[in-house]
């Protein structure tokens, strides 16, 4: 991170209005952050080309794709060697239901996000899937009452 280029307050009014909305066109997009489309569209490839900008994706309604019950895992594994780690992040990753996973410092070991139909589409889920995986020593579960912010 210390040869990070530095971004200027014109650098970080593109990235705010591309993450409110990702479609925008260079020429919608120039207005708002006031540059003429030719600058903009440079500072745009130059924030892709350094990584800052790492792609552009649709935004999904999980109560309109039939997930709208959404249960924040806290999940201890037993580390007793770098292949268990790597097994369940391989199988935690792959899971259709689980749209974050996280390795945290200290206790736990990882926060994941699932969005599932209803509490029996998580029980199921935990039951089926989170439990037979190497090393899980322990679950706790959290649903979500409401979500105020997100960044997706």
């Amino acid at each position: 991170m210390g040869n990070a280029r530095k971004l200027d307050a014109t650098d970080r009014a593109i990235l705010f209005q591309l993450s409110k909305d990702g479609r925008l066109s260079n020429v919608e997009l120039a207005a708002r952050v006031g540059l003429t489309p030719a600058p903009c569209l440079r500072r745009v490839k130059r924030l892709e080309e350094e990584g800052v900008i790492t792609g552009y994706r649709a935004r999904i309604d999980p109560v309109a794709a039939g997930r709208p019950f959404c249960v924040v895992m806290s999940v201890e594994i037993t580390m007793t060697n770098r292949q268990t780690v790597e097994q369940f992040e391989r199988a935690v990753a792959a899971f259709d239901e689980v749209t974050e996973v996280r390795r945290v410092f200290g206790v736990p070991d990882y926060i994941i996000r699932v969005d599932v139909a209803d509490g029996n589409a998580y029980e199921r889920f935990q039951t089926e899937k989170m439990t037979q995986l190497p090393g899980v020593h322990r679950i706790v579960s959290h649903q979500t009452m409401k979500l105020i912010k997100s960044f997706e």
